[in-house]
C-alpha cells in the first residue's frame, strides 16, 4: 500500500509539474488569406497568411479581450505568401480572415473564437 501512495504522489507531482496550454491555435481562410490565432502559443497574437495571388491585400479583423467593443484589423500588404503577425496585446476573443477586394465585397471567413 506504501508503493501505491508513493506512486500516486509522484504521478500527481508530474501532472502538476507538467505545463499544459489551452491556447490551441485556430485558422480560418477567407479567399485565400488565413487568419490564426493563438499564434505561437501567444492568446494575445494574431497572424494574418496571404495566400492568394491576387495583387490584393489581406487581414484579419478581431476583437480583444480588454476592449472587447472595438473591431481591429490586421492588414498584410506585404504580398502573396508573405505572413504579418501583430504587437501582442490582450486575448484575442473574435477574429475572422478576409480578402481584400478593390471596388467589390471582400471575401471573409465566418467569424470564430479561439
Amino acid at each position: 500500500m506504501r508503493r501505491f501512495k508513493t506512486i500516486a504522489a509522484v504521478m500527481l507531482a508530474a501532472g502538476i509539474a507538467v505545463p499544459t496550454s489551452s491556447a490551441m491555435a485556430l485558422s480560418v481562410t477567407g479567399g485565400g488569406v488565413t487568419a490564426t490565432s493563438p499564434w505561437n502559443g501567444d492568446s494575445g497574437v494574431i497572424s494574418v497568411y496571404d495566400g492568394s495571388d491576387d495583387g490584393d491585400p489581406g487581414k484579419a479583423e478581431y476583437y480583444r479581450q480588454a476592449s472587447a467593443g472595438t473591431l481591429r484589423t490586421l492588414w498584410n500588404q506585404s504580398g502573396y505568401g508573405t505572413r504579418v503577425i501583430s504587437a501582442t496585446g490582450s486575448k484575442v476573443i473574435k477574429f475572422r480572415a478576409c480578402d481584400d477586394n478593390d471596388w467589390a465585397t471582400d471575401d471573409c471567413s465566418k467569424w470564430v473564437a479561439p
